[in-house]
């Protein structure tokens, strides 16, 4: 019974430190987990326009509502297609 008594004892330190060890580890991993989502969740509320869009707007407006070729001076049908004559 003695040698048990001492066996605890000697393990008590390292259990102690072991749980502490866990609890801190798992504190920790889920105040990251908890930054990683309010990252991901803040940069998603953040619209972002690129650059090139930004500079070439008004001819993207004019490719999807107008005909390019009818702005070159070309020969268009009722579609805005080029028409072979």
């Amino acid at each position: 019974m003695d040698r048990l008594d001492e066996l605890l004892s000697e393990a008590k330190p390292y259990y102690k430190a072991r749980k502490r060890n866990r609890r801190l580890a798992a504190i920790t991993s889920t105040l990251g987990a908890f930054v990683v989502v309010c990252g991901l969740s803040l940069q998603n509320f953040r619209q972002t326009q690129s650059p090139i869009y930004d500079l070439w707007i008004d001819e993207i407006y004019q490719a999807e509502n107008g005909s390019v070729i009818e702005d070159m001076g070309l020969p268009t049908d009722e579609y805005g297609l080029l028409e072979v004559i």
